[in-house]
């Protein structure tokens, strides 16, 4: 790495600071990959963060190449996609909603068998993500924060590289912490309480995001 390119390291910390407190928070990307891992297993849990974490990797390029000025000029992309978003976030609360009120009997915990195909998994966590216009101002304000005016193609990529290799760790420990047979033991214990409030979650985050300004 040259030292022309290590100089722009200043200008990127806080950007990448906020960055990853954003990724580490709770949020509907982080509330998916932890119900796909406890209810259906590692391998679930994996792929959808791999689906987030591709998700994330657009918003990244799209702002990179300047589409999030573009998107924000254009005020009825956004509310297309704002509607689009609050919708899914909708819909996964209304099958939350159903999986709490399923027995356990009808439940299949912990196996990584389910009827989900691994492009399924992917494409879900791939939705999250793409359609919360936020992620993409998210975007914006690294690449615009975090490096200055006419900062060279090859900073750019650096600032990319390190908040994307640092997204997915934390995305699949995610995964991988909530895949334990101790996640599993208390999942199976109040299965129905999280199911429940990860639909009150997502109700709630959809109706924001239906409601919101950007």
């Amino acid at each position: 790495m040259s030292s022309d390119i290590l100089s722009y390291l200043p200008y990127m910390w806080p950007a990448y600071v906020a960055y990853i407190i954003n990724v580490a928070s709770p949020g509907p990307a982080n509330f998916a990959i932890i119900g796909a891992s406890i209810s259906q297993g590692r391998r679930a849990g994996l792929i959808t963060a791999l689906g987030i974490a591709s998700g994330s990797f657009t918003w990244a390029c799209a702002a990179a190449l300047g589409l999030a000025a573009l998107l924000r000029n254009y005020a009825i992309a956004l509310e297309i996609l704002k509607v689009l978003g609050g919708l899914y976030l909708i819909y996964l609360a209304w099958k939350a909603y159903k999986s709490a009120r399923l027995p356990d009997s009808k439940v299949a915990l912990g196996n990584a068998r389910t009827n989900y195909s691994a492009r399924q998994l992917w494409l879900r966590g791939y939705a999250i993500h793409l359609t919360n216009p936020k992620a993409i101002f998210a975007w914006l304000a690294i690449i615009s924060l975090g490096l200055p005016e006419n900062a060279p193609t090859a900073a750019i990529i650096m600032i990319v590289s390190i908040c994307m290799a640092s997204s997915i760790s934390i995305f699949t420990t995610y995964a991988v912490v909530f895949s334990t047979p101790h996640a599993l033991k208390g999942y199976k214990a109040a299965r129905r309480w999280i199911e429940g409030t990860m639909a009150v979650f997502y109700s709630a985050a959809g109706l924001k995001l239906l409601t919101s300004r950007i």
